[in-house]
């Protein structure tokens, strides 16, 4: 039940520049703010916050305009900056042979296969030396190419874009997508009339993009989310497709909920999906009556997930109720929603995590993980059940996004680490599957020389964590590789075995890259979350301790030959472990760290907070939930220890992580450092939480990641 909080559970680029001010016999020197005492007393407890200065006191405004930044704190990030820039320019010429090697691994040709809906081909493609996608049509069976979206075009002009979501109309007059053109997450809607060629647009930048849009069934009309000024998304409101005045359609008073749009598999009715951690409420809104009030499924209640589709004149309902931790399916007459009327189906097998459900005038499909490995399960109207599995050691399955409702044929898509992606048609009534397309490779390509494992690594209580390697072929175990170890464990959001170029172009380096899928996501089902939240949340820091002890003991690589890589809730996990074993790494990578937890999660303004409490606990309530983060905060709890060398960054317009909790636990780790290593801190000053959106910006982030993870070693030579 983890996989609907991808939508808004979505790094900062970093791009190197001349170095201003950099000595030129010797590096330089890293930036010492001044320490500022903050006495905060919260539930009978005080604790000092010696950098609290360093979040600007007019944040909101500075998140939309970065020239209002308090000057001190801006002189401080630009001087993080050439710090950063200095201490990394030797590994300038690295980074451009990495850029390479990813662009010679990714080919030039980067287009899915065309999607069949009614009578076009929908397709994206980027153009060759271009960042972003084009996304066109042709007529079914052969015709000339309409692009309905040039995002190359519409990126001029523009120092950040990013396109969130797009989709075309069901009556395929029409083509919507959100982007966004600041960096900090917030969208406009745009709308093209594809016989005239006109854009309507939403007259503000305030649309959540992430899963906010949605056209009604017979395409009169846009229903989207409007995000208040603390960012969360609060109202959904419904306009003519064509531009015309907005109507609200449903308000949401809770600022601890999430909210999502979308139609049905089946174009029967437009979704409203109000949702939190422990808590989901679904209103839909059907097709033959577009501005009817939407109809309540079933009122939320603590603790009870569902999700739902239309199959067979059927609601069919994906929920936990009744003690289903891993998921069941539930029917109900669409006239009698509510959970008084839900008669099981599918029912609940420990062990068997449902992850998503999509329907099809015949079929019903369902992805789900069984013991830790994903297979797709479809059901025919008469019952029979087929299941579609793979042999890989470890593997990633996703269900194309679009769809034909009225067909028989089922688009997935299928890689590996070593694999690169196929998109792989089923044909649901007859069994059999064919490979419509592989994902292009460069010429110096070649999946056979690559080996993936899948090893379970006893964790320090007894569990058994699972652990996908990537590595060169015939490499040997005797210690002498470095090692890249990547986790983020959190909110339930699983780390796929997917393909990746940044680390392939990282093995070839002659480096083993392994996923550790400890606690807290969602990789052995809904306990594995569990058991890595709120009080528990401990166990994916030794998880990933025991992951990195493990590849030691097994002559993987060595103590200090270990680098560290986490994102966002990922970095949280990176601050955990580093205070927790100094001595493992040879570097940390904690890109938009969440690190500055207690303060976070005691900032009632912050527009995340309210709604993951659940997941991490009320510091501002609850003692118990306030002593446990503090124990595991890593701001809080960073020691005088010989550290190894970190890279962090942010971006500066970034509502989710905001770029002091990166900046005060990096100048309070140089505090603490009790070796010679560099502790660095870069802050994209255009972005937000997002990395850039095209591929180069992508591609120069990774190649810094990883020139990075190679001078570590460099600077950790020596390290206790």
């Amino acid at each position: 039940m983890m996989m609907q909080r991808r939508s808004f559970l979505m790094a900062a680029g970093v791009a190197l520049l001349p170095l201003p001010g950099v000595a030129a016999d010797g590096p330089p020197s890293p930036p010492r703010p001044p320490k500022r005492p903050k006495r905060i007393v919260q539930l009978g407890r005080t604790r000092i916050d010696y950098y609290a200065w360093l979040r600007d006191p007019n944040w909101a405004r500075v998140s939309r305009d970065t020239s209002q930044m308090d000057p001190e704190i801006r002189a401080h990030l630009d001087a993080e900056n050439r710090y950063a820039d200095g201490m990394l320019a030797p590994t300038v010429g690295i980074q451009g042979d990495i850029v390479a090697a990813m662009q010679a691994l990714t080919g030039a040709e980067q287009a899915a296969p065309p999607v069949p809906d009614g009578p076009w081909d929908y397709y994206t493609y980027v153009r060759a030396g271009q960042d972003h996608k084009v996304y066109a049509r042709r007529p079914r069976g052969g015709g000339a190419e309409q692009v309905l979206l040039d995002g190359q075009e519409r990126a001029k002009g523009h120092a950040y874009f990013r396109v969130t979501e797009a989709e075309h109309s069901p009556d395929h007059r029409l083509f919507m997508w959100a982007e966004d053109v600041e960096g900090g997450d917030r969208h406009r809607i745009c709308v093209r009339d594809l016989e005239t060629g006109a854009v309507s647009t939403t007259p503000n930048a305030d649309a959540y993009g992430w899963h906010g849009v949605a056209f009604s069934p017979d395409s009169q009309y846009v229903f989207w989310i409007w995000r208040d000024p603390l960012s969360r998304p609060v109202k959904v409101f419904r306009r003519p497709a064509r531009g015309g005045d907005d109507v609200l359609v449903y308000t949401e008073p809770d600022p601890a909920l999430f909210m999502g749009l979308s139609r049905t598999a089946s174009n029967s009715h437009v979704v409203i999906h109000i949702l939190g951690p422990d808590v989901d409420e679904v209103r839909l809104i059907p097709a033959a009556d577009p501005l009817a009030e939407p109809m309540l499924v079933e009122p939320r209640q603590p603790g009870l997930h569902y999700r739902v589709q239309e199959w067979a004149g059927d609601l069919i309902i994906l929920t936990d109720a009744d003690g289903a931790l891993d998921g069941k399916l539930m029917r109900a007459s669409l006239t009698q929603p509510v959970r008084a009327h839900w008669r099981d189906w599918v029912p609940h097998r420990p062990g068997c995590h449902i992850l998503e459900t999509l329907s099809f005038r015949d079929h019903f499909v369902r992805l789900q993980r069984v013991e830790g490995r994903l297979e797709i399960v479809v059901t025919g109207r008469d019952g029979r059940e087929n299941t579609l599995s793979f042999d890989e050691a470890a593997y990633a399955i996703t269900l194309a996004p679009v769809q034909e409702p009225d067909g028989a044929i089922l688009r997935l898509i299928y890689e590996s680490p070593r694999t690169p992606r196929q998109w792989l048609d089923y044909d649901m009534a007859s069994g059999t599957r064919r490979i419509v397309q592989q994902q292009a490779a460069g010429k110096s390509f070649d999946p056979a020389r690559y080996e993936v494992r899948r090893l379970m690594v006893p964790a320090s209580d007894g569990e058994q964590v699972p652990l996908t390697v990537l590595m060169r072929k015939g490499v040997k175990l005797d210690g002498s590789s470095p090692l890249l170890l990547y986790a983020y464990g959190s909110y339930g959001v699983p780390s796929e075995a997917e393909f990746s170029v940044p680390a392939l172009a990282l093995v070839d380096r002659g480096w083993i890259y392994a996923i550790a899928h400890v606690r807290g996501g969602s990789e052995k089902g809904r306990r594995w979350f569990l058991d890595g939240r709120r009080f528990k949340k401990k166990n994916s820091f030794t998880d990933f301790i025991a992951c990195a002890e493990h590849l030691i003991g097994q002559g993987y690589t060595v103590r200090r030959r270990i680098v560290a890589y986490g994102l966002s809730a990922g970095g949280l996990l990176m601050g955990g472990v580093t205070n927790l074993r100094p001595d493992l790494w040879g570097g940390v990578i904690a890109q938009v760290p969440f690190v500055d937890m207690l303060n976070t999660m005691s900032d009632g303004d912050h527009p995340l907070v309210p709604a993951f409490r659940p997941d991490w606990g009320d510091p501002l309530a609850d003692p118990q939930a306030y002593d446990y983060i503090a124990s595991i905060s890593p701001y809080e709890n960073v020691r005088d220890a010989v550290y190894p060398p970190v890279l962090a960054t942010a971006g500066i317009r970034d509502d989710r992580v905001s770029y002091w909790e990166a900046g005060k636990w990096v100048v309070t780790l140089r505090d603490h450092n009790k070796g010679p290593s560099p502790i660095l801190f870069h802050v994209d000053m255009e972005a937000g939480h997002q990395a850039g959106a095209g591929l180069t910006d992508q591609f120069k982030q990774m190649a810094l990641f990883w020139a990075f993870a190679e001078q570590s070693l460099i600077w950790s030579k020596g390290l206790k």
